[in-house]
């Protein structure tokens, strides 16, 4: 191999090259490559090209009054990096658990895989959020969110280029989407109306969800130590501002279990109101929530239950947002404490009182009855439902619309709620436990990584995240989803059969004491994680087979 002590080098005078039918030229590039074929002189010819186009370098080498000069012009060029662009990143998902730090996780690895980008996200979760830094926004090229419920705090973006994407495309898609904002103009986007209004109800949910957890446990905890019968017998009539009546008559535990009831039964009704609120503020902002929350508490007196709250909500952002576009001068210091509220406010309660609130009161009421009365078949068929549905996309749209059935019916307090959002629940927790074991079933049928995720996420899944079965559906979707759907039908079918119920809308098996019998929850858990773990081995090794018998 030749090596060169001085690649560059200087005419002593300018020499006269006719090689270019447009003149002669000055400056001669020789590049040697190696001679083993490879394509490094085509990198180096890419990067000539593109350097020779900038006056500023052409004008530094025809200057250059000695080799180093030309080395340190050309060295500049061939080391040049392009600016890293900024990109600021938001995530948030209906319960704020696991699509959110999924997504988040997903967006910083695609871009730590690049060289041109900077990416920083706020994951806007249930365990808090690390708010971006104001000056990292400021300086952000785009924006990315991520998002199936309002994302708090939007108002920083404004004026940025963005994309606005449900937060599975973050985490099927973050190379994609980091493409995409790098492409962008739009300062802003406006979704169809549709999807606003289900991001809204969303919101509303998530927002809605800590209440009742709170409140169903207190419920569950309330009937443990008091007995089913605590209420009719010590609560009724009860007030906490006069306690002593109802320890005087019962005695210490059921009046502990009467003032958890009865503390139970308030938070459950402001749960309401919070779902009303929070849709509200998700499609207005600020001005939506207490029109909103008072809209929740007309429909709670009204009888109407969640479907009148999600009713106000809807109208009370509605309203809210009409109010924010009205451009008058002279309400413009009034619009956002005074008018809004007071408009949006008695437009609800016009609606609901003196329009469709008692027909939803009736709609509400013949929903919870034909719950309560459901036969056996029904009831095992309702089971079978909501279960495949919380298999079938894994936390994604189809998942919520059935977790936000059963989480709503819990405001209604009734047995029939109870029995649908523990078939849910039971559900929700089969496919990260149905992969798990047919990981050590047939551990051959899986890959290595697949394999070392089967032994972490039975954990969560426990708790009733189901999120990690995600990377085995997204790898080999025909034969992970349906057994897995299956596998969650029989467990909905199930605790449907038994009449297991829950009080409280999260936490898997760590909330047992809320189950009721504790022991149905095991029953369908282990039925569907049984069915889902052996259909997901069986379509694995008939996939196996037709490979083997293929080749």
């Amino acid at each position: 191999d030749m090596r060169y002590e001085n690649p560059l080098y200087l005419a002593e005078e300018a020499a006269s090259l006719d090689l270019l039918a447009d003149g002669p030229a000055d400056l001669v590039f020789l590049i040697a490559a190696p001679a083993d074929g490879s394509k490094a002189h085509l990198s180096i010819l890419s990067t000539l090209a593109r350097a020779l186009v900038r006056e500023q370098f052409v004008e530094k080498l025809r200057a250059a009054t000695d080799p180093q000069a030309a080395v340190e012009a050309i060295a500049a060029q061939l080391n040049h990096k392009k600016k890293r662009r900024r990109i600021a990143a938001v995530t948030a998902c209906p319960t704020g658990v696991a699509h959110t730090y999924m997504a988040a996780d997903a967006l910083a690895r695609a871009a730590a895989s690049r060289d041109d980008v900077e990416l920083r996200v706020e994951a806007q979760g249930a365990t808090g959020t690390q708010p971006l830094d104001p000056d990292f926004i400021r300086g952000a090229d785009a924006v990315i969110l991520a998002h199936d419920v309002a994302v708090r705090g939007a108002e920083r973006f404004e004026g940025k280029p963005l994309v606005d994407v449900p937060v599975r495309r973050a985490i099927n898609e973050p190379a994609q989407l980091i493409d995409a904002v790098l492409n962008a103009t739009e300062t802003s986007t406006e979704p169809s109306t549709p999807a606003r209004i289900y991001r809204a109800v969303m919101t509303g949910v998530s927002f809605m969800v800590p209440f009742l957890a709170a409140s169903g446990l207190l419920l569950a905890l309330g009937t443990l130590i008091g007995g089913t019968d605590a209420w009719a017998e010590v609560a009724r009539g009860f007030s906490l501002a006069a306690p002593h009546g109802g320890l005087d008559r019962s005695g210490w535990l059921p009046y502990l279990a009467a003032v958890l009831i009865v503390t139970g039964q308030a938070g459950i009704n402001l749960a309401v109101s919070a779902l009303s609120g929070y849709i509200g503020f998700a499609l207005a902002g600020r001005a939506g929530i207490a029109p909103g929350f008072i809209g929740g508490a007309v429909s709670v007196m009204l009888g109407a239950g969640f479907l009148g709250a999600v009713v106000t909500g809807i109208v009370a952002g509605g309203v809210a947002l009409w109010i924010r576009g009205i451009n008058a001068r002279a309400l413009e210091s009034l619009k956002t404490t005074v008018v809004s509220p007071l408009v949006a406010t008695l437009a609800v309660l016009f609606l609901m009182v003196g329009v469709i609130g008692r027909p939803l009161a009736a709609l509400s009421a013949a929903v919870q009855g034909w719950l309560g009365e459901m036969g056996s078949t029904s009831a095992i068929l309702l089971g079978v439902v909501v279960g495949a549905m919380m298999c079938v996309d894994l936390g994604g749209p189809v998942n919520k619309v059935a977790y936000a059935f059963g989480a709503a019916g819990l405001t209604a307090g009734t047995q029939a709620s109870y029995v649908i959002m523990a078939a849910v629940m039971v559900s929700g927790m089969v496919p990260p436990l149905a992969l798990s074991l047919a990981t050590l079933l047939r551990a051959s049928a899986f890959t290595p990584a697949e394999r070392a995720a089967g032994r972490t996420i039975w954990l969560p899944g426990l708790a009733f995240v189901t999120e990690g079965a995600i990377p085995f559906a997204a790898a080999d979707p025909a034969r992970v989803i349906t057994p897995l759907m299956l596998g969650g039908a029989t467990a909905g079918a199930v605790s449907m059969a038994l009449g297991t119920g829950v009080s409280a809308p999260h936490g898997g098996i760590f909330v047992i004491f809320a189950f009721s019998p504790w022991w149905g929850v095991c029953v369908a858990l282990a039925s569907g994680v049984a069915v889902g773990a052996l259909a997901v081995v069986v379509a694995k090794q008939a996939a196996l087979g037709r490979r083997k018998v293929s080749t």
